[in-house]
């Protein structure tokens, strides 16, 4: 993700910021190896109270921010520029919009393309239809869609036009702690602010290292599917340090064509995948469950947004929304980052509608066919993918892909595009949290990186070792819970500032202004 540093600055060096995030998180890490038991006790202990009680705030404030974008697209505002008045964008927008896919085309994908639907399908959520049924199918994607979709996109927008109004626009440093200057004022200069910038690193570590458990899982379920390698935790430590070293030293080395490459790869493999599993598959089933699960999604949005599972469901949104939601806010600051530096010259009306609307469709399209084809599978063919993905998660898109043509070559596949999405996103987010400890410096030293990557790894680790995927769900949830007060405070700011713009109370400037509007 990150662009090759400029030579010419010296590396930052590290600051208040980093030693105190890097104290906390280690402190936490040492919790988990000393006391694993005790761990596990609090956090589900906080987990429980946090989203007994308050886990209503994740679905309004998700929503609260899609109304909000709606509004900023929709107003003057959304002529304003994400840089000067007269700044063009630097890509061209079929490329700028091939990186907005690329930013969250990761292992989590892979993982949940199958797992997700065909869950839902044998195990409809909130008792909305019979197992099996053909209601469950619609109500399965449905519920993929909202965890995966506009939801998600929306809290990734408006990170980024926060830094990206903030960064190019305002010219300050990269940090989640300036954007809030209109809400905190001067405090954002002192603790108050390094606070803020700790709490955003440590919501962006836990983000990040549920990604690599998710990503070591699926590659270990892959290895033993394609080559018959034995699986379980200590080979899912073993891929964790392999992928660690590599993808520090990349960090450290700065050898970002080579990422860039990776990224660009992955995203091919990934169509590929994708198109033979549409081809091959039940096509004409696929498109009919899309289009049916997308009327329901969308005629059913405010309500399901807004569905609290108060009446016996809080397990099954620890699992799924407050998951997703938790796991969406948690990695706001990293992929606000890189879409407020790709971005620039753009108008936050283009932003806006980019951002929520491609990912969004090629996510959905994703989902009908990776999740429609197991369902199919499993209710019209006899298939037993359900009960893989019961078994281990990891496993459902491999017994999905083995009822079709070439799957030891098809399943390869996956586990290839897992391993590349995991190197250039831990690489992108070591480089973010460096970046994030190192007061905004767009080149932080050697050491920060190193250490960064190190961190991230051996947290992914004591995570698995204290509960596998269910230690991974508590700790982002409860890691995101004071991030998503901040980025409540975060879209205030923004509000404030873009009403104050001289672009909107002066009017526009220029001929092309006059036509976006």
């Amino acid at each position: 993700m990150s662009d090759a540093p400029d030579r010419h600055t010296a590396p930052a060096k590290p600051g208040p910021v980093f030693f105190s995030s890097v104290a906390l998180c280690a402190v936490f890490v040492l919790w988990a190896v000393l006391s694993t038991e005790s761990l596990n006790a609090v956090t589900g202990t906080v987990l429980d109270w946090v989203t007994g009680n308050f886990g209503w705030v994740y679905l309004v404030s998700a929503l609260g921010i899609l109304g909000f974008l709606a509004w900023l697209a929709a107003s003057r505002c959304g002529r304003i520029r994400l840089g000067a008045d007269d700044d063009r964008p630097e890509f061209r927008t079929i490329s700028w919009l091939a990186m907005i896919l690329a930013a969250v085309m990761g292992s989590g994908l892979i993982t949940y393309g199958v797992t997700e639907p065909i869950t839902h399908f044998a195990e409809p959520p909130h008792d909305l239809a019979e197992p099996g049924s053909k209601h469950a199918a619609v109500v399965a994607l449905q519920h993929s869609f909202f965890d995966w979709g506009l939801h998600a996109w929306g809290i990734f927008a408006v990170f980024g036009i926060a830094l990206g109004y903030s960064m190019h626009r305002k010219g300050r440093k990269g940090l989640i702690s300036p954007m809030l200057r209109p809400l905190l004022g001067s405090a954002v200069d002192g603790p108050v602010g390094k606070a803020v910038d700790v709490l955003a690193i440590f919501a962006t570590l836990f983000g990040t290292t549920t990604s690599l458990g998710l990503g070591a899982m699926q590659i270990s379920g892959g290895l033993s599917h394609v080559l018959g390698l034995p699986g379980g935790v200590g080979t899912e430590i073993a891929i964790i340090a392999v992928v660690t070293v590599l993808f520090t030293i990349s960090a450290i080395t700065g050898l970002h064509k080579g990422i860039r490459f990776l990224s660009e790869s992955s995203t091919a493999l990934a169509a590929l995948l994708f198109g033979f599993v549409l081809l091959v598959g039940p096509g004409g089933f696929v498109l009919n469950l899309l289009v049916e699960s997308l009327g329901l999604y969308i005629g059913d949005f405010v309500p399901m947004s807004l569905r609290t599972g108060i009446f016996g469901q809080l397990d099954w949104m620890q699992s799924w929304t407050y998951f997703m939601l938790a796991w969406w806010i948690s990695w706001g600051a990293f992929v606000g980052v890189f879409l407020a530096r790709i971005s620039r010259g753009r108008t936050i009306r283009e932003f806006v509608l980019a951002v929520l609307g491609v990912p969004s469709a090629v996510f959905f399209l994703w989902f009908a066919t990776m999740g429609g084809s197991a369902i199919f599978q499993d209710a019209f063919q006899g298939g037993q993918v359900a009960e893989a993905a019961q078994a281990d998660a990891a496993g459902s898109i491999f017994a999905m892909l083995s009822a079709y043509p070439l799957s030891t070559l098809t399943s390869l596949i996956a586990t290839v595009l897992v391993l590349m999405f995991f190197v250039s996103g831990a690489d992108a987010n070591t480089y973010v949290l460096s970046m994030l400890s190192s007061d905004g410096h767009p080149r932080p030293s050697a050491t920060v990186l190193a250490v960064w990557g190190g961190l991230t790894g051996l947290t992914s680790v004591v995570l698995l070792l204290a509960g596998g995927l269910e230690a991974l769900q508590q700790a982002v949830i409860i890691s995101a819970a004071p991030f998503v007060v901040l980025m409540i405070g975060l879209a205030y700011s923004l509000w404030r500032e873009v009403r104050e713009d001289p672009l909107v109370r002066t009017g526009p400037r220029t001929r092309e202004d006059v036509e976006l509007v």
